[in-house]
């Protein structure tokens, strides 16, 4: 597998982009909508911790094993969220993708989709990743949801594995995908995107 490195994914409707110092002040308004740092399961900054959430994501890739993204709508160019790889380990060829979120306008909808479907391309055709995955706190329904409709398979759950934000200690869910299952669940997430949804 090779190293990622920053790199733009597009997509007709969604952007990614390298996160930099630069793109604090956005995410920051992104998570005003829905005021998404009060969710006990998710890692979204508070206000006025955008800047360090920023510095500790470019340490990790600074280290190699994180390379994170800010996610845009493609047609207004307006930051709406952010995702990562992150544990990128090349001697076993696996990558993670994970602290995702966007802002409460453009959750179920098509983002998460749009999103998943650009880094698993460039995870499994550019960089030649065996294995995608992903983990989720076990009181996260949403987000195992969200995974489980992209594919992926659930390995197991890790008891008393990581700290929340409130101190608590959560068990930790994992999820991965495999190269050989890539093409199949490419073909259903393009499905996904391109039928018609009902009104």
């Amino acid at each position: 597998m090779r190293k990622p490195e920053p790199v733009v994914l597009q997509s007709d409707r969604v952007r990614l982009e390298p996160l930099t110092a630069d793109h604090a002040s956005a995410l920051e308004t992104a998570a005003r909508d829905g005021d998404l740092w009060n969710l006990r399961v998710t890692s979204v900054p508070a206000p006025g911790e955008t800047a360090d959430y920023v510095a500790a994501a470019l340490a990790g890739q600074d280290k190699g094993h994180m390379l994170p993204f800010v996610v845009l709508d493609a047609a207004s160019g307006r930051v709406i969220g952010s995702s990562r790889y992150h544990d990128i380990v090349p001697a076993v060829e696996r990558l993670e993708i994970g602290y995702t979120w966007y802002g409460k306008s453009w959750q179920r909808s098509h983002v998460n989709t749009s999103c998943k479907l650009l880094l698993m391309t460039h995870a499994f055709e550019a960089l030649g990743a065996q294995l995608v995955g992903w983990r989720t706190d076990n009181y996260n329904f949403a987000s195992q949801k969200a995974i489980e409709r992209l594919g992926a398979r659930k390995d197991g759950v890790l008891r008393h594995h990581a700290l929340r934000r409130d101190g608590t200690v959560r068990d930790t869910v994992m999820y991965s995908l495999a190269a050989g299952e890539w093409p199949e669940v490419k073909a259903h997430l393009q499905y996904q995107l391109e039928r018609p949804r009902e009104a």
